[in-house]
């Protein structure tokens, strides 16, 4: 398979047109097996793919390759676009990006193109982001609301939940109780 990858890309990258480095990378989500499912790429756009730190100046590339016969590499673009949406630039070729339906499908299987600005993020005091089952540790006593009981500072509160209406709440069970406790006052372990 990598032998027709190469042929198919012309010894090079997919996506950026990089000459070195080269891999072979399967896109997730994909209906198709084999060589449809996958796009030859470079080390340094693979480095790029999930993770939150980008290179925006990197991904210019996808001017040329969205324009793409081959589907895995149209969805590869549609979801990097996405995913640098932020910058501004990549809207503008969403825009004139055109997948068929079958195509599209694949690409938003990823979820890149889920509108993400209204929801709720929830981060301890030094601002890491908390997810539901974390652990955490109080960095503060904290007297529960409703009882004589005092959370006592470095006490460790396992598989936390997130309030889905406030990022400022979450809950944890302390010393057997159920409580809420305030964002600012934890920090993730």
């Amino acid at each position: 398979m990598e032998r027709d990858l190469r042929k198919r890309a012309e010894e090079r990258c997919e996506l950026c047109g990089n000459d070195e480095n080269l891999t072979v990378y399967e896109v997730p989500q994909s209906p198709h097996g084999g060589l449809e499912s996958h796009v030859l790429t470079c080390s340094t756009c693979e480095s790029q793919f999930d993770t939150e730190t980008r290179d925006a100046n990197h991904w210019r590339c996808l001017n040329d390759s969205m324009w793409s016969t081959v589907p895995a590499v149209q969805v590869m673009a549609w979801r990097m676009l996405h995913r640098l949406k932020a910058e501004g630039w990549p809207q503008d070729l969403l825009d004139m990006m055109y997948l068929d339906e079958a195509t599209h499908a694949w690409a938003a299987a990823a979820g890149d193109a889920e509108d993400k600005t209204d929801a709720i993020v929830h981060k301890d005091a030094n601002g890491a982001i908390l997810q539901a089952g974390d652990s955490v540790v109080l960095i503060k006593d904290l007297k529960v609301k409703g009882s004589s009981m005092v959370a006592k500072q470095g006490t460790a509160v396992r598989r936390i939940s997130l309030d889905h209406e406030n990022a400022e709440y979450i809950e944890g069970k302390v010393d057997g109780q159920h409580i809420v406790i305030v964002t600012k006052y934890v920090k993730k372990l």
